[in-house]
């Protein structure tokens, strides 16, 4: 339990320099490009990040002072892309962003992770359970954009497409 603070630093802090890395490396039509139609494309993944990393934030102080705090919908709360942004702004922003979460982040130690607050989907929820959902969040985002990025390679890969099925948007898995 006292390494949680440690492993969720390592996953927060690497993963702006990762999307960083493929702001800077992946075209931007391929960046744009959805995957399929309803899924997001890899630069409204990293949006995503952008809106919920506010959202943790916010969650985190309302733990730490014992308040409850709304759910998030990112379908009716989220930020809409706009022209003028680009990749590379959007991971820069997410940079700066996450900096001040691990700032905050500092001000936790192990005795808060008991600490209960009430969502209004999930009910009683503790400060450790949100910390772990952070982690899989990055992660999962992170991910999930990069199937995105790889689906025109795995459809034009002919007989190895066998191999990528489980990163297939749309097929089953």
């Amino acid at each position: 339990m006292q390494d949680l603070l440690s492993d969720l630093c390592s996953v927060l802090s690497g993963t702006p320099a990762r999307w960083s890395s493929l702001v800077q490396t992946i075209p931007a039509e391929l960046f744009s490009r959805k995957p399929a139609p309803k899924e997001w494309s890899a630069f409204e993944c990293l949006q995503h990040l952008i809106d919920t990393e506010e959202t943790f934030q916010f969650r985190l102080q309302a733990f730490l002072d014992g308040r409850d705090f709304p759910a998030f919908n990112p379908d009716t709360e989220g930020t809409e892309l706009e022209a003028a942004q680009t990749p590379a702004g959007l991971a820069a922003e997410f940079a700066k962003l996450r900096q001040q979460s691990l700032k905050a982040l500092e001000r936790v130690t192990p005795a808060d992770f008991g600490r209960t607050v009430r969502h209004p989907e999930l009910g009683p929820v503790k400060l450790e359970q949100m910390l772990n959902e952070w982690a899989a969040h990055d992660l999962n985002h992170t991910v999930q954009a990069e199937e995105a990025m790889m689906q025109p390679f795995i459809v034009a890969s002919g007989p190895w497409q066998i191999y990528f099925s489980s990163h297939l948007v749309g097929a089953k898995k």
